[in-house]
């Protein structure tokens, strides 16, 4: 099977991609005319030079004197541009092979699968089990806004159709759109709006989870009809663009309804598709005409006709169960499984497609609050300030009275203010699930929880039923620590407990996977995310709540990415795993839910995780004292020198003068600032996680997926403690994927790239540090492992990353070769120099960015 797999792969991507890129070698472009000849000498002159302890600046100096003596340095940097931009189509020609091969080249049906655990379930006589789970269960993914995705409607347009054509080895279609491909530009000359950013996104809405969340609830309905049918929340879409606050100033209550309204515009649209897919089938003259008028209501609102009542959820399913007893009574049931699941998709998405999260940072909802108790004396007691946490809550979850947003002049204050309301009005228009979550970020405490509960009675719900959940997000290592005492300490209170019953005695907590790497380093935060989670079930199970965990992820292990089957799928019992509930982002989006096959695939290998552990006992799930104890060691051992490298004096030096965290702002990716807070001098607590994490990327240094996993490991060694540290790989699927995830981060690590940083007289000897953390975790992860080399036991992944860093080669060293030439031009005082490299280096991102997939 392993053969197999690699097999595959080579003959499916590598050779054809070795096929496709020759033919792109010889197209006629204008922007690549030269490169098509060149790039590869240049590729290869990357390969050696590095292998020779090259700096890029030598290489791309020797490689100029080689094959091109008479350029100028305009000349020269005409040509690296142009470089750029044939790698950055490269990228884009592998990526479009890896999704026509999909199916071939990834075991959709082996594990991890939906069928095989039905088929399992049903052969171990655990049937009624499942279908008791499915009727509760759900899997939510959320959608954020696209930081790291830079692609233009029209480039996502052109991949998509490539795909298909190399799917049917239509080559002469593929060297068209290849040639179409040459000449479309990639690059947005102005930063998008979270509406454009909303937007982008409602494409795969429509296109890719519409029509693959149907496949996959119609294949779940047939094991199981009535349990399939009747849950709502079995596959769900969250969605951030538009409500996400925290840190945007772009994103206001206007654009918030925006965007609700594209959500219902969406999903109106599938609807009025499928039916007229209805009506070609279900032709009967009782049938048709009602189909007729549901579709012709379809249509006065896609066309904004004014009409008496607005689309009603209820009316529509009232039809549809009316129209299937004709269907069965006088026409023999015929097609009745295409009308079943059109209904299940209507009692899914409702009208609301996809349920619009409001988030703000915790700071700004307290600044918000003291406001209005500014305006408004005796809102709060005086002594306010001074009394302890219990007392707080006390007075917060007690307060009433009417606050009107526009009394208050400060422009993120009035948004803050008027978003409580704003979620009211959508679920007036789009139904109840249409935003239902208040998420608070960087939540230090019940506190903070009992503040946006206070916000809500003043802002427009005074007394009545709070349709609303709140969200605490723990980010922090010691917020993760002190999240069970937290949650306790709210539960405790009558009134948070009357307005959880009104939820179903369900809450929901935000973890982020994110800021806890950054803040305490990838094994300390996922050990602190794992026993948080064992904190919060056990709370909550003591105070009768349900708690429903929410992670934030993003797209590389070091922001909780990586292959997240394997992390479902190791949680024990002692974790509440009823929902399943996680963000995507940025590149990882196209990635995993690029195509349908790939989106099918990716959910479903969610809902295997969090069933399996529902339904079965398995041993190596469940961590014993000794285990956890071992853990624990690892962990402060790991963070002890993670933190030890995050407070070096030169680690925000070297990143902003080495690195390219300051480029992400000028690339207009996303809609929102690189940092939080507006001041001028770096602080690592406003350092946004993706900008972070990236920079670590484009080096290709990836230190957040790493740093400090080697050094704890070796300091077990050296205690004597090897055998343990095995004995845990081997019988902890929770340790083995955070040991798989890990080696993703470091096989796309090449120091070679920066080994020149290590004669810095500034940054030698920090690049040193570096490099040795690296190595060390490289020997101790593959010792552990038993591997000869990273991901030896995942071909197709391993493969899929070499291909990739071949491509992008001559990118990064560009990139590299722009930085050195940059710090050169400032000490010269050569600004239109100075500018003309910093364009370089900015446009240089975004090829790494897609060819790593899950970057930042």
């Amino acid at each position: 099977m392993v053969d197999q797999v690699a097999k595959t792969f080579s003959e499916l991507v590598e050779l054809k991609f070795q096929l496709y890129n020759s033919l792109f070698l010889t197209l006629p472009l204008d922007a690549v005319e030269q490169t098509g000849t060149l790039l590869p000498l240049l590729s290869e002159a990357c390969t050696q030079g590095l292998e020779r302890g090259m700096s890029p600046a030598e290489i791309v100096q020797k490689f100029f004197e080689v094959h091109r003596p008479r350029f100028n340095e305009k000349e020269q940097i005409q040509f690296l541009f142009k470089v750029i931009q044939y790698v950055e189509r490269q990228v884009v020609l592998v990526d479009a092979l890896e999704d026509a091969s999909y199916s071939r080249i990834h075991r959709v049906a082996g594990k991890g699968s939906l069928v095989q655990l039905m088929e399992r379930a049903r052969d171990n006589d655990l049937n009624e089990p499942l279908g008791d789970l499915l009727e509760n269960f759900g899997v939510r993914v959320v959608l954020t806004a696209h930081p790291t995705q830079f692609y233009t409607g029209p480039v996502l347009a052109i991949i998509s159709d490539l795909t298909d054509a190399l799917q049917h080895d239509e080559v002469g279609t593929a060297r068209d759109l290849l040639q179409q491909l040459g000449n479309t530009p990639f690059f947005q000359k102005e930063k998008p709006t979270p509406y454009d950013e909303a937007v982008l996104l409602t494409w795969y809405l429509g296109n890719i989870f519409y029509p693959g969340i149907g496949d996959i609830v119609d294949k779940l309905a047939e094991f199981h009809p009535e349990k399939v049918t009747a849950n709502q929340e079995l596959i769900s879409i969250g969605f951030w663009p538009g409500g996400d606050r925290d840190g945007n100033p772009f994103v206001t209550t206007e654009t918030t309804l925006r965007v609700a309204a594209k959500l219902r515009y969406t999903i109106v649209s599938c609807y009025h598709q499928n039916i007229r897919a209805l009506k070609r089938r279900l032709s009967f003259r009782d049938i048709y005409k009602r189909l007729e008028a549901l579709e012709l209501s379809l249509h006065q609102e896609l066309s904004e006709a004014i009409v008496d009542e607005p689309l009603s959820l209820a009316h529509f399913l009232r039809e549809l169960d009316e129209i299937e007893t004709v269907l069965v009574e006088k026409h023999q049931g015929l097609y009745r499984e295409q009308l079943q699941s059109f209904r299940r998709k209507l009692m899914l998405f409702g009208f609301h497609f996809a349920s619009l999260d409001i988030r703000q940072d915790s700071r700004i909802i307290a600044a918000a609050l003291t406001s209005v108790a500014t305006k408004m004396p005796g809102l709060l007691p005086d002594d306010f300030d001074a009394l302890d946490d219990a007392g707080k809550i006390d007075c917060l979850l007690q307060i009433r009275g009417q606050v009107n947003p526009q009394d208050f002049d400060d422009p993120v204050l009035q948004d803050t203010l008027a978003s409580f309301g704003v979620i009211r009005h959508i679920q007036a228009l789009n139904g109840a699930r249409a935003a239902h979550r208040y998420i608070i970020s960087n939540c230090r405490g019940p506190v903070d929880i009992a503040r946006v509960h206070a916000l809500f009675r003043l802002c427009g719900w005074n007394d009545e039923a709070l349709t609303v959940d709140i969200v605490p997000l723990f980010e922090t290592v010691d917020d993760l620590c002190g999240a069970g005492e937290a949650m306790s300490t709210i539960y405790s209170h009558p009134v948070y407990q009357a307005h959880l019953q009104q939820r179903r005695s369900r809450q929901t907590v935000m973890l982020g996977f994110s800021d806890g790497t950054k803040d305490g380093g990838y094994l300390m935060a996922n050990w602190s995310i794992y026993r948080a989670k064992e904190d919060l079930t056990r709370v909550s199970r003591a105070a009768g709540v349900e708690v429903l965990f929410f992670d934030g992820r993003g797209g590389p292990p070091a922001r909780g990415g990586g292959d997240t089957y394997l992390f479902y799928a190791a949680l024990g019992r002692k974790i509440e795993s009823n929902q399943i509930q996680m963000t995507v982002q940025g590149q990882t989006i196209s990635t995993l839910y690029g195509i349908k096959a790939a989106a099918v695939h990716n959910m479903s290998q969610l809902l295997t995780a969090g069933l399996e552990n529902n339904l079965y006992e398995r041993p190596e799930r469940e961590l014993d004292a000794v285990q956890r104890e071992l853990l624990m060691t690892l962990a402060e051992s790991s963070y002890k020198s993670y933190d030890a490298f995050k407070k070096h004096p030169l680690f925000l030096p070297y990143l902003e003068e080495m690195s390219t965290l300051k480029y992400y702002a000028m690339t207009n990716i996303g809609s929102r600032p690189a940092k939080r807070g507006a001041g001028s001098r770096l602080a690592f607590e406003d350092l946004r996680a993706i900008p972070f994490v990236g920079a670590w990327s484009q080096l290709k240094q990836n230190v957040p997926g790493f740093y400090g996993l080697g050094t704890a490991l070796k300091e077990q060694e050296d205690a004597g403690n090897w055998e343990a540290c095995v004995a845990l790989y081997q019988r902890s699927r929770f340790f083995r994927a955070l040991i798989s995830n890990s080696m993703q981060s470091m096989k796309k690590t090449n120091f070679e790239l920066t080994r020149y940083m290590e004669k810095d007289p500034r940054f030698g000897a920090f690049w040193t540090t570096l490099h040795e953390e690296y190595q060390l975790s490289r020997a101790m992860v593959l010792r552990i492992s038993g591997q000869k080399w990273l991901l030896e036991d995942n071909h197709r992944s391993r493969m899929s990353i070499e291909l990739r860093e071949r491509v992008v080669l001559p990118l990064l060293t560009v990139q590299q070769y722009a930085l050195m030439r940059i710090q050169q031009a400032r000490h010269s005082g050569e600004t239109e120099t100075l500018e003309l490299y910093e364009k370089m280096v900015m446009r240089s991102l975004f090829g790494n960015i897609n060819a790593s997939r899950n970057s930042a």
